[in-house]
């Protein structure tokens, strides 16, 4: 996973194998596929976490209780299988059993993603924010989804 991740920095950022460890050891979701190592996943933590992301930061400051997607990243052989799809549908199901109302992400706006916008947007994803994040050339766009719990 964490091999996974530093191929994709541009559209998530970069972790070490400490901070990797921690936020799958808070997670309140993750989802795997490993068809001989780690092609794909998503890592989602609850407000609960101990977290110093920005991103998340800036959820935890507008919402009481939500479970924030930290990271989806799906290696370029396994993309068009369905995964982020499956991923998805299983963390809103585990997100609504818990009681989350509230499903949370963000998108890269600059550089820009278009093709997580589209897929976000596709799932019923709408935009409550944005930020420019300072050091980090990156500009987001804020996205929630309710979950039906």
């Amino acid at each position: 996973m964490l091999a996974l991740n530093q191929a994709h920095v541009l559209e998530t950022s970069s972790l070490d194998l400490p901070e990797m460890q921690a936020l799958i050891d808070q997670a309140f979701h993750l989802g795997t596929c490993e068809a001989g190592g780690a092609e794909a996943f998503l890592l989602a933590v609850d407000q609960d976490a101990d977290y110093a992301s920005p991103n998340f930061q800036w959820f935890r400051a507008r919402y009481l209780r939500f479970v924030y997607i930290d990271r989806v990243i799906v290696a370029p052989a396994q993309r068009q299988k369905g995964w982020g799809r499956r991923f998805y549908a299983a963390l809103f199901k585990a997100a609504a059993a818990a009681g989350h109302t509230v499903v949370a992400c963000e998108v890269n706006s600059e550089p820009p993603n278009p093709a997580s916008e589209a897929f976000h947007k596709a799932l019923g994803f709408t935009e409550v924010g944005s930020a420019v994040l300072a050091g980090r050339g990156k500009t987001v766009t804020y996205l929630v989804r309710e979950t039906g719990a």
